[in-house]
């Protein structure tokens, strides 16, 4: 405990000498904006996250000196900041750092002048001239200022106030202060890097199907909203796809996304991939403004004639292998299901961040209707991209129970009838998914099946149009 006391009333010790050897006199106060700017990268996290780079040229003096950095993002995490001399970065020593966000409203600015003289403009009705009067702030409780005019006390002046200056510590937008040192005199590239919430981006895409199901064109589009409270001029752009994990406890200022805009006509590819770590970044190969408070979209993929494969699925539960069900089971559902291979021959392979797929088809006034939506994970190149469309209107499925018999203590036989109708104009084939618990064997069956994993099997069922199929199985179960 002594020496870790002592250790500490070193540095305490050391720190005074520190700020006690810089004069107050001697510190220079600089002020950078957006005119200091000589580049911008940003580098926007499908997580409500955004990495801002920003490079300024400042003529810095030699000594100590403070730095007001402005036109920083309003949700800045401050902890985040770092700053260095791109040329000579041990030429510069960060002594303290400071961020700003006392912003200056009308209330905050009635509050600093608690005590102090303001003047009060009003028109008179009669003469309709403005008069000037001096009054002193007593109190602005609740935004209601309370005012003393001579000897008089009043509140509720309906006329204008006109204050002498801004208060020191009140500023016009989020500012980051630095207390510096630096070796030399003359101008130094800077770059001040900093991670800002309040800026997300995802993905778009839309699947136009043709007239028979078989191919289908695809276009991505990236859609970026910025309510970080900056605008990012002229910016090198690059986004992260991918699931970064970030501490939770972090403060976090979340906003709902827009409504993604429809976009008007299809664009090129603008974006170019790279793996990176263990995520994908795409980088936008041109400069571009995404200003604040805005939803911006770009063009990210385009291909056409990709096969696609169209599949009829009719799922099962597992609890209906548990017991005797005395009921027809008439409720479900056959769901439409699309998928496609993201593959170089399907003139894909790039890897797709994720987002919501939504698929449209020409009637037959050849007219785009939206036949179904569904969100996608982030897929590599190689990997199938399966979305559901929703269920089928003429394909019906009627499950029947034929027979459960216990056969020992723990095992059991029944059968199954799946009854299929198709009222289709065209022939259809049905994926019957059956989930089955504990060990299993089937017995009998009238159609081939598919052991798709420990707890699954399947069945290819055709069924013509306008006719009806059934599947018929036997199983033994032991749990």
């Amino acid at each position: 405990m002594k020496t870790k006391s002592f250790l500490i009333a070193r540095l305490l010790f050391g720190l005074a000498l520190l700020f006690s050897a810089i004069p107050v006199g001697a510190i220079e106060r600089l002020t950078s904006t957006l005119a200091d700017q000589t580049a911008l990268e940003l580098t926007v996290y499908n997580s409500n996250l955004g990495l801002v780079k920003d490079l300024r040229q400042l003529p810095l003096p030699r000594g100590p000196q403070e730095l007001k950095f402005m036109d920083v993002a309003a949700q800045i995490i401050p902890t985040s900041v770092r700053i260095k001399s791109i040329k000579n970065p041990q030429q510069l020593q960060v002594l303290e750092q400071n961020y700003e966000y006392d912003l200056l409203n009308p209330r905050k600015l009635l509050d600093k002048y608690v005590g102090k003289e303001v003047k009060l403009y009003t028109r008179n009705v009669y003469t309709e001239k403005e008069e000037i009067v001096t009054a002193t702030v007593l109190s602005n409780n609740e935004g209601t200022p309370v005012y003393q005019i001579g000897r008089d006390i009043t509140y509720g002046h309906p006329g204008r106030v006109l204050f002498p200056e801004i208060p020191q510590d009140l500023i016009s937008k989020p500012t980051l202060v630095w207390l510096l040192d630096h070796k030399t005199a003359g101008p130094v590239p800077l770059e001040v890097l900093y991670l800002t919430q309040g800026i997300n981006w995802r993905a778009d895409y839309v699947l136009v199907l043709n007239e028979t199901d078989t191919q289908a064109d695809l276009s991505g589009w990236v859609t970026i909203d910025n309510r970080s409270g900056a605008t990012y001029q002229n910016a090198r752009l690059k986004l992260v796809a991918g699931d970064i994990n970030r501490v939770q406890e972090e403060s976090r200022r979340d906003r709902k996304m827009a409504a993604p805009m429809a976009a008007a006509k299809e664009a090129a590819p603008q974006f170019k991939e790279d793996s990176f770590f263990e995520y994908h970044l795409y980088t936008l190969e041109r400069k571009t403004t995404v200003k604040d408070n805005q939803t911006k979209q770009i063009s990210l993929l385009d291909a056409q004639f990709i096969p696609v494969k169209k599949e009829f699925i009719y799922r099962g539960f597992s609890h209906y292998f548990r017991n005797k069900i005395g009921e027809i089971i008439t409720n479900q559902k056959v769901a439409v299901f699309v998928e496609f291979q993201n593959k170089k021959e399907n003139n894909l392979g790039m890897p797709i961040p994720k987002g919501t797929l939504r698929v449209y088809k020409q009637d037959s006034e050849k007219s785009l209707q939206l036949v179904g939506e569904d969100t996608v994970d982030h897929t590599p190149k190689d990997e199938k991209i399966r979305v559901k469309m929703g269920e089928a209107f003429d394909l019906t499925a009627v499950r029947k129970q034929m027979n459960w018999e216990k056969i020992a203590s723990d095992s059991y036989e029944a059968s199954y009838e799946i009854s299929l109708r198709n009222h289709k104009k065209e022939d259809a084939v049905v994926k019957v998914v059956e989930p089955l618990p504990g060990d299993w064997k089937v017995l009998e069956h009238s159609h081939p099946y598919t052991k798709m994993d420990s707890g699954t099997l399947s069945f290819e069922v055709p069924v013509a149009k306008d006719k009806e199929a059934k599947l018929k199985y036997r199983v033994r179960l032991r749990y």
